[in-house]
């Protein structure tokens, strides 16, 4: 039975992992015939398969100046609850304005349930699936008790009711067994783990016309050793690990090479980086400016790549990161079958680490022993080629749309197994 699925969320645009994994959790419906559709404050989904409604979007102004009002303090003005109310109730409306255009028989908010970074919106879904009686699977990514910046409130009430909520027809999935075990003990309800994805029975792309000039445009030699670090740089990625260990490989053909800019989280981090390494002696290379969400000129000109552009030519990709929900950037490496020096933070131990991965496994700092095996990896072409083909099959095993697709397809019958040939139709 074909369904009409309604993902919900505050943003359906660009590269953050909610963007990318509901696309594929619609990748892989679609395999069964299901049908998605989008409602979300910013949206670069196909126009008529989308709703797009400001007020659900986090940056909107009134929900900017709601959120100043909840956090850090304990106590909040009738005036913001009254305004949380009114624009509850709007969103509300739109989202039944939504299920009905689009015929939706399932909806799926996408972390809008988790992290209250639009707490109308978490309100609004909640309140509707209560009275509609919809079934729904939550797909929660990352809670607000992971983040310290939710931790004093003056919304706990929201928080008990709606992130997540306790509805008989709802499924909550995980990305990762620490947020499993979790929601069990705060929320008690269960969940069913479905990490991050990729389509690991479609080989990654090969470099093209537009993108075979990399190298040369960041500014890298034939045979220089470009070392890519695939994230923004934040403090929880652990870039100085990075930086330390092309120090210790002691080759001044070894580039660092940083994929994405700091973003909002200010520049002390960075310039404590280009310090450490002028110190260290390492080359490193911020090229935010070069990298975009879509290949495109900048106002000069210069062409813009992808990560996805980036990846086929590195020789070597580090992720000593000290906290990640998952580690979409980890997988990506092993898609593009490139050796990793990967930090074993929490979730890595957890969820990945007894997978069976062959990995450079830094264990809080770069040791001798990591740095042998980088260098051997990067050295021996024949050892290199075992490890990321082992890993690519692992990955596989583990992390790949069949994976996806046998865990959507048990939640559904679970939900709607019982439901007549016409869902749609039964509700009218």
């Amino acid at each position: 039975m074909a369904l009409n699925i309604g993902f919900v969320s505050t943003r359906f645009a660009g590269t953050d992992g909610v963007s990318l994994e509901s696309a594929k959790w619609a990748e892989a419906l679609w395999a069964d015939k299901h049908v998605s559709y989008w409602f979300s404050g910013n949206s670069d989904r196909a126009d008529e398969m989308s709703m797009c409604v400001p007020e659900a979007h986090f940056a909107h102004p009134e929900i900017a100046w709601i959120n100043g009002q909840l956090w850090n303090r304990t106590t909040r003005p009738a005036l913001v609850s009254q305004r949380v109310r009114v624009l509850t109730e709007y969103l509300k409306g739109t989202l039944r304005e939504f299920v009905d255009r689009f015929g939706i028989d399932v909806l799926i908010p996408e972390n809008a349930l988790a992290i209250p970074m639009n707490v109308p919106l978490g309100l609004a879904i909640t309140e509707f699936l209560i009275e509609s009686g919809m079934p729904s699977i939550g797909h929660h990514h990352d809670f607000y008790w992971e983040r310290t910046r939710f931790a004093i409130s003056a919304a706990n009430d929201y928080l008990d009711m709606a992130f997540p909520p306790r509805l008989p027809a709802m499924a909550h999935t995980v990305i990762n067994a620490a947020a499993q075990e979790q929601i069990s003990r705060r929320k008690g309800v269960g969940a069913m783990l479905i990490p991050n994805v990729f389509d690991f029975d479609k080989p990654a792309p090969a470099p093209d016309a537009y993108s075979r000039d990399v190298r040369e445009q960041i500014g890298l030699e034939e045979d220089d050793i470009f070392i890519l670090q695939p994230t923004r740089i934040v403090p929880r990625k652990g870039i100085e690990h990075a930086v330390k260990l092309v120090s210790m490989l002691g080759d001044p053909r070894c580039k660092l090479v940083i994929s994405h800019d700091a973003g909002d989280e200010g520049y002390e981090y960075q310039h404590m980086l280009e310090e450490l390494a002028r110190e260290e002696g390492v080359d490193l290379r911020f090229i935010g400016d070069r990298v975009s969400e879509v290949r495109q000129r900048d106002a000069e000109g210069r062409k813009l790549y992808t990560l996805w552009d980036l990846y086929p030519h590195a020789d070597l990709v580090t992720y000593p990161s000290t906290y990640e929900g998952f580690g979409n950037a980890l997988l990506e490496a092993v898609y593009f079958k490139k050796p990793v020096v990967v930090n074993r933070y929490s979730i890595y131990i957890e969820d990945i680490e007894p997978k069976g991965f062959r990995f450079a496994v830094m264990d809080g700092f770069v040791s001798p022993n990591v740095v042998r095996e980088t260098r051997r990896q990067l050295e021996d072409d024949d050892y290199r080629a075992s490890v990321v083909d082992h890993n690519y099959e692992t990955a596989r095993r583990y992390f790949s749309y069949v994976v996806l697709q046998r865990s959507l397809r048990n939640l559904l019958n679970g939900l709607v197994g019982w439901a007549p040939e016409n869902p749609r139709k039964s509700r009218k």
